[in-house]
């Protein structure tokens, strides 16, 4: 698969962490087109103490990447920004309610919402991590909007009848109930059976 997967400036970058540990990790993934928002790179250095554009991918992974090319979000020229490139899907996490706002209304000023517009238009997968709370009527008009448009909303709210021991292991599950979504199934996901407590 060849993804697309972009951070914006809504608070969880411990989910996009996990989530490009495991793709780096995933055989089946030959190849993902990273972009991070202004405001995503403030929410990271916030959140996760990584700072700078330059080097973020190897610092968020803890090592070089041999598959994982970070583009500038203000290139609109990217490879990702026509549809006659072949992504397979695209996954904004966190997604903030601004660039749910724009990818709603057409507005694909840079590259993350055009890279998601194409998406739309091509119907490929685009699956948005929202993340926000509470919720006014606007973010819930542009949800409905968006999912009208063909994506798929995936609020950041994890799941606890697994019993998380910590952070990570709470975002790890989350992340793999997202990647699951997008064809790719991880072994180690919890996953519900009959009878459990």
């Amino acid at each position: 698969m060849i993804l697309t997967i972009a951070t914006t400036g809504a608070s969880g970058s411990i989910f996009l962490r996990e989530t490009l540990r495991r793709v780096e990790a995933d055989q089946r993934v030959e190849r993902v087109n990273f972009i991070a928002s202004d405001s995503g790179l403030r929410v990271i250095a916030e959140e996760l103490g990584l700072s700078g554009r330059n080097g973020l991918v190897q610092q968020l992974l803890g090592s070089s990447s041999t598959k994982i090319q970070q583009l500038n979000n203000d290139d609109i020229g990217a490879n990702v920004a026509s549809g006659s490139y072949p992504t397979d899907a695209m996954l904004v996490i966190p997604c903030s309610m601004g660039t749910l706002a724009k990818i709603a209304n057409g507005i694909a000023d840079q590259l993350i919402e055009r890279a998601a517009d194409v998406c739309l238009k091509e119907q490929r997968k685009l699956v948005l991590c929202v993340r926000e709370t509470p919720l006014n009527k606007i973010h819930i008009r542009n949800m409905g909007l968006a999912a009208d448009a063909g994506a798929t909303i995936f609020p950041v709210i994890p799941a606890f009848y697994d019993q998380p021991q910590s952070p990570d292991q709470m975002a790890s599950q989350f992340v793999c109930r997202v990647l699951q979504h997008l064809g790719l199934s991880q072994d180690d996901m919890y996953r519900w059976k009959a009878g459990n407590p």
